[in-house]
């Protein structure tokens, strides 16, 4: 018997939830691998998670996640939880508003903070929060939520409290009305500014990434410009880093992120994309950071029900403060320059 097998307490063995014999096809295989092909509506992480709470058994014995199968054992599945049944359950998380009325919420969104829940994050999110501080957003759909951030992505977005104001919102999104500013912190010195026009779709060799595409894909451009400029050296190899204002046409995934790698000059930071650019992948940050240099620093839109031009600022969360005075940026000229970005400019 495998080494990772326990004995499992009696009362446990009533009542399984799932039971089945494994086919010999399965030899060989880990048994959360097995199982999340026997049990496809649930997530292989929720199923490492039940195997780690002690609810499944290999003939009468419980398992470990890396537990190989033979094939012809008998497996049982005491009990587990579909994720997606607490995806839209009201949870008391924090949230800072920075404005609020009838009909619109603002939002600062902390790092870490994943917007809307989906796999391996159905619960812990924006719209679980929005469920317990506004109740009848339960009304709305998606909970008013109209735009979405990266979890790694700090900075300001727009909810919508009733449907008309989110009708409006969407429809504000769709007609490039809706002004998204962020700071970006990126390897390498792109040229003073430009315009990024790539279709994003998915990376079709992994396709948990987003890549910019020649054929297919959504249309997506942003506009650039640079702020700073400075240099970091290490053990005398010289590497200009540059912090930038990027300001989006389209609100596609992980746009800026993509398009900024596109052209050599990925984020900070940014496991996902800095593959892109060799020569950043390998100068280690003097600081531990361990997420894109990434801040939704300005949002402009039109009120949904009085039509006025509103404006608000999130400042630097303390990370990326920090990251920007550690590489040898002014902070302050930084700020006094993060103005909209004139597009006819370019």
């Amino acid at each position: 018997m495998n080494d990772a097998l326990m004995d499992v307490p009696e009362q446990d063995l009533e009542d399984p939830l799932f039971e089945a014999v494994i086919e010999d096809q399965f030899a060989g295989e880990r048994i959360d691998k097995v199982l999340a092909t026997m049990l496809p509506e649930f997530s292989r992480s929720r199923i490492q998670q039940a195997i780690a709470e002690k609810q499944v058994m290999l003939d009468g014995k419980l398992v470990s996640s890396k537990t190989k199968v033979f094939g012809g054992e008998s497996i049982k599945v005491l009990d587990i939880t579909n994720e997606m049944q607490t995806a839209f359950e009201p949870e008391n998380i924090a949230i800072e508003v920075v404005a609020e009325d009838d009909d619109i919420l603002v939002i600062n969104k902390p790092v870490g903070m994943v917007v809307h829940p989906a796999a391996g994050n159905w619960s812990g999110t924006l719209l679980n929060a929005l469920l317990y501080h506004y109740p009848q957003l339960g009304q709305v759909p998606r909970a008013g939520i109209v735009h979405r951030l990266d979890k790694d992505t700090s900075g300001l977005l727009v909810v919508a409290k009733n449907i008309a104001a989110q009708t409006q919102l969407i429809r504000q999104m769709q007609q490039h009305e809706v002004e998204r500013l962020y700071l970006a912190v990126v390897w390498g010195e792109p040229k003073p500014m430009g315009l990024i026009d790539k279709p994003i779709g998915r990376d079709g060799r992994d396709r948990t990434r987003m890549a910019p595409l020649t054929l297919g894909g959504k249309p997506a451009r942003t506009h650039y410009e640079q702020i700073a400029v400075g240099y970091y050296d290490h053990h005398q190899v010289e590497l200009p880093i540059t912090v930038v204002k990027c300001q989006l046409e389209t609100g596609r995934t992980h746009q800026i992120r993509v398009h900024m790698a596109s052209i050599g000059h990925p984020l900070l930071g940014d496991q996902t994309y800095q593959h892109l650019a060799p020569k950043a992948r390998r100068m280690p940050l003097p600081m531990d950071w361990h997420r894109q240099a990434l801040h939704a620093f300005r949002l402009s839109l039109r009120h949904p029900v009085t039509g006025e031009r509103l404006e608000w600022q999130a400042p630097l969360p303390d990370d990326l403060q920090k990251l920007i005075n550690v590489l040898g940026f002014d902070q302050e000229a930084i700020l006094s320059d993060i103005s909209p970005i004139q597009q006819g400019r370019f």
